[in-house]
């Protein structure tokens, strides 16, 4: 089965890997291909990344105290 590319962009940016690498084209597309598979298929959602920082943030008490424009003011030193 072949694989034909029409694009000027991706032809150039195959021809631009495969120099790079110093590969066939053919070979510089497998590369990218298998690369970009590899990276979807290890990366971390979202989700997962930020539950080490809710948990950090819901381990602090609740003080009840609202956070207005009151409560800034009186942080920055303002009347």
């Amino acid at each position: 089965m072949s694989l034909n590319i029409r694009s000027q962009e991706v032809n150039r940016l195959a021809d631009k890997l495969a120099t790079m690498a110093g590969v066939s084209k053919t070979e510089a597309v497998r590369m990218a291909l298998a690369a970009e598979i590899a990276r979807r298929e290890e990366s971390v959602p979202l989700v997962e990344r930020i539950k080490p920082i809710q948990d950090y943030i819901a381990s602090f008490p609740r003080t009840g105290l609202k956070a207005d424009k009151a409560f800034f003011d009186d942080l920055n030193g303002e009347p």
